[in-house]
């Protein structure tokens, strides 16, 4: 047996489901396809993507409930996000629902939504949004601190008639906000983190996660010039624990999983190719890190199987994916490899051993000051 393996039977370090945590709203629960119209000014919306006015243009979605009944909900859509919002044919948009009307309905709960859209229209733009979609639901399978998500045949009708009617995939995100309601954590807005600062088993299982989608589109330690932190991640922190800041990822057409034509790897990384794996991960304690790889592998098969058992993969698609993250547990699986691809490249290495140093010195301190026991 894979010494991981063991290891994750007998430690047990923060990776567990958050204690009290609910359910995820009804419209991330099922994970079969969706099927809805969106009938809004379109046209006017897509015409805002350029400018820095983004407006809200009323509409309506009509979707097919679970018992099989079409039902009808207003919204209001805007366009949203930073380079998808420019270089996209079809940019991404918020939907905006009224509260008081998705009570009772499989919306409930839902306020905003984020809305992933092909970037343009075809069958490869529609088979790299399945897999951002995909990546999604693979960190869902490793932790439930992580944003659901739920695939959506979306048909599409501009009600000022400019663009003709079409009908593609697409995927709608958690809210930030109910995922802290969700799992009893605040969301915290900072200006960046200090590696002391990070919780240690959440940001090793993120930035494995990273390595598994070949990410290269984040940090947990700060967020674009001018940003909040941090760059496409959420942080979090428990009530009881507010110095332990937990990163939740979000954002992954700029993988090498997902492979958009336009992903480029970071110019300050030896790497050339989107799919070529670089580790930026943080310097973990060793038994943070043995967890947290423990804890992927036993996942192994059910992230395989989420791939297999995913029919709108084209099978191309479905080969290359299964291989390539096959790749991933090959470096997770042989400690030569594992050593070189990974612990060799952690980032932080001087703070993590100052860190260690600081509370083996704290600790060293604390059973000096403590009553000797007589006996």
């Amino acid at each position: 047996m894979n010494r991981y393996l063991i290891i994750l039977g007998l430690v047990g370090l923060g990776l567990s489901p958050c204690a009290g945590a609910s359910e995820r709203d009804p419209l991330f629960q099922d994970h079969t396809v969706l099927k809805a119209v969106l009938t809004a000014p379109i046209s006017q919306t897509y015409a805002q993507r350029t400018s820095g006015v983004r407006l809200y243009h009323p509409g309506q979605w009509t979707y097919i409930n679970e018992k099989g009944e079409s039902q009808r909900l207003d919204v209001s859509i805007r366009i949203r996000g930073n380079f998808r919002r420019q270089y996209c044919e079809l940019p991404p948009l918020r939907l905006n629902f009224r509260k008081s009307q998705v009570k009772g309905t499989l919306f409930k709960g839902q306020d905003k939504l984020k809305l992933v859209a092909p970037c343009q229209h075809g069958l490869e733009s529609q088979q790299k949004l399945l897999l951002e979609y995909l990546a999604y639901r693979t960190y869902e399978i490793l932790t439930d601190k992580s944003f659901g998500t739920r695939l959506i045949r979306l048909s599409y009708v501009d009600s000022d008639n400019n663009l003709k009617s079409w009908t593609d995939l697409a995927f709608v995100i958690e809210d930030e906000d109910d995922i802290a309601a969700r799992l009893q954590l605040d969301k915290v807005a900072v200006k960046e983190n200090r590696f002391e600062e990070l919780d240690q088993p959440s940001t090793a299982l993120a930035e494995l996660f990273q390595l598994l989608i070949s990410n290269h589109d984040y940090s947990v330690l700060k967020g674009p010039e001018g940003e909040y932190c941090c760059h496409n991640s959420v942080m979090f922190t428990r009530p009881e624990s507010a110095d332990k800041r937990i990163p939740i990822p979000y954002d992954f057409d700029m993988s090498g999983f997902v492979n958009a034509s336009y992903a480029a790897p970071p110019h300050h990384l030896p790497i050339r190719l989107v799919r070529t794996r670089y580790y930026r991960g943080m310097c973990q304690p060793p038994e943070v890190l043995d967890e947290a790889i423990a804890h992927v592998l036993s996942k192994k098969d059910e992230i395989l199987s989420l791939y297999a058992n995913t029919p709108e993969l084209s099978r191309l698609s479905r080969n290359r994916t299964i291989s390539y993250v096959k790749s991933y547990f090959a470096i997770l699986e042989d400690e030569s490899k594992l050593k070189k691809q990974v612990l060799d490249r952690c980032r932080g290495r001087e703070q993590l051993e100052a860190m260690l140093g600081a509370e083996a010195e704290a600790e060293a301190e604390a059973q000096a000051d403590s009553p000797k026991d007589p006996t």
